[in-house]
């Protein structure tokens, strides 16, 4: 006899072998024993939750010559009929591939004959939401008033996609992801069942991996027992055919992008690609790593919502000192980011590359939280006593060679003359009163005064074609008629050295530079 898959030689016949969906078992079992069945079910849930087995336990529970607590007994010739396939009272369709017109009137017209044995004709119909809407029309009048000896059973993934008007003709159940502790007990009793030696350590990460799904969770515990058949399934052999990495490994590299070792971390990466690890779970799994660092670091109290070991409690524990809650969050945000690209990227090992390198630097990025970083890095070293310095900045004009050796002098507004104030405070909306290209040449001009508060010496920013004279003139006429005040106006540009013999005094900073739009 050909070998059957575990998810097939172990799926329930019984609702008390459901795992994981007793809130709706207990209805069902509960209609059954108080005959009180619905004509139109609708099973909603993620893949591998049990939907399509229900509905087929409910086909036979339904039909049961003699139920046992609303239980199908499995020994009458319904429940045999049922469950060889051979009955013609359950209809299994497969809406991906029958989802026309024609293949929802073929169900209308065997309606219309009732059962020759049995109580009740059910349809299950799979994946009911990728039928046509010229389907679920024809559908849509059976499905509300269907004959009493009729029972309709709809499955599906993805329940938004299915018209209100079968949502309200329906009873609703959503099936639940099943909890990673469910489905490891599950696989236990099946190991037990199968005679194959397992780490418990191993089957639960194979529950993990499964996402909620026994489904999916009993397919890798079939491939990881396949790889190494007649051994001892071991938790670094699941590791291996899964392609997945131990968590130590997570803590190591943890602990290297908060030292901001990037040669570390990307020989790391390295040993992880050779060793034949897939990106895409390293990515996945560390996500779900700092996911746990962010909750111990939140509150104590989530130690137990954590599925980790004692000893993997401890380290994770010290590790998240390192780092506060916004940088967690940084890396987590990094992170999830990358997960979304590597679906459809070429080049994985590139990708992660880059996120490794943000994780350790965080000026690469101007996003809100990489700035905290940012802050943080730095008073830690100011702690330390680490000297920080600024880059230097060439946003500001440089000045006139003659003063590049004069120490500027710090003054206050209030001890400057009233029209000195006066021009500095409007300095903005005087330049704006000058003509189109006076305007654009005097954007970002440094201000210092002259000597004895003659007037003011404006330097441009860089070398435009001006006439200095001319442009000094146009200002002190602005000023006078803005203002009302006559001002001696010198014009220079960078590299000239048209300054007195006294010092200057800048007023650059006491300038308020707005952001406009020049056209």
């Amino acid at each position: 006899m050909s070998y059957t898959a575990l998810y097939r030689k172990f799926r329930p016949s019984e609702f008390s072998d459901v795992k994981g969906q007793d809130h709706i078992v207990t209805t069902l079992k509960n209609q059954i024993r108080a005959d009180r069945i619905g004509h139109a079910y609708l099973f909603c849930g993620t893949r591998g939750t049990g939907k399509t087995t229900i509905a087929k336990i409910f086909a036979r529970a339904v039909n049961c010559e003699h139920p046992v607590d609303g239980d199908p007994c499995g020994e009458c010739a319904s429940c045999r009929a049922i469950a060889s396939g051979s009955s013609m009272n359950v209809a299994e369709i497969d809406a991906a591939s029958n989802n026309g017109v024609d293949n929802i009137r073929e169900i209308r017209e065997e309606v219309a004959y009732s059962p020759a044995e049995g109580k009740y004709k059910v349809y299950i119909i799979d994946e009911v939401h990728m039928l046509s809407i010229g389907a679920f029309n024809a559908l849509l009048k059976t499905l509300e008033e269907p004959p009493s000896y009729v029972i309709f059973i709809l499955a599906t993934t993805e329940a938004h996609k299915i018209p209100i008007t079968i949502l309200s003709r329906c009873q609703r159940y959503d099936f639940r992801r099943i909890t990673t502790e469910t489905i490891a007990a599950r696989l236990q009793e099946l190991m037990e069942e199968e005679q194959v030696e397992v780490e418990e350590r191993a089957l639960t990460y194979v529950a993990k991996a499964g996402d909620g799904s026994m489904r999916d969770a009993l397919s890798l515990l079939d491939q990881c027992i396949a790889f190494y058949l007649g051994q001892k399934l071991t938790y670094d052999h699941v590791l291996e055919v899964l392609g997945a990495v131990d968590v130590e490994v997570f803590g190591d590299f943890f602990r290297r992008i908060c030292r901001q070792d990037v040669t570390g971390i990307i020989r790391g990466l390295e040993e992880i690609i050779l060793q034949g690890r897939e990106l895409s779970q390293f990515v996945t799994d560390f996500i779900w790593y700092l996911r746990n660092l962010l909750m111990l670091k939140s509150d104590q109290g989530m130690e137990e919502m954590l599925d980790v070991s004692s000893e993997h409690l401890l380290q994770m524990k010290e590790e998240m000192e390192l780092a506060d809650l916004d940088t967690l969050m940084r890396y987590i945000r990094v992170f999830s980011e990358l997960s979304g690209q590597l679906r459809y990227a070429t080049q994985k090992r590139v990708l992660v590359e880059i996120a490794l390198i943000k994780l350790c630097k965080p000026a690469m990025e101007r996003s809100y939280d990489s700035i905290l970083q940012r802050l943080a890095q730095l008073e830690q070293r100011m702690e330390e006593g680490i000297a920080v310095t600024a880059p230097e900045s060439s946003g500001r004009p440089v000045p006139a060679a003659g003063n590049s050796g004069q120490k500027q002098e710090k003054i206050t507004p209030s001890a400057l003359p009233e029209d000195i104030q006066l021009f500095i405070s409007r300095f903005q909306d005087l330049r704006k009163k000058t003509c189109s290209w006076s305007r654009f040449v005097l954007k970002g001009a440094q201000l210092r005064e002259l000597p004895e508060h003659t007037g003011i010496q404006i330097i441009l920013c860089k070398n435009h074609a001006v006439d200095e004279k001319e442009l000094a003139e146009e200002v002190e006429q602005v000023v006078q008629k803005e203002l009302n005040v006559q001002m001696k106006i010198q014009i220079c540009t960078p590299g000239s050295d048209p300054s007195p013999e006294d010092p200057v005094i800048d007023l650059s900073e006491m300038v308020h530079m707005e952001i406009d739009i020049e056209e």
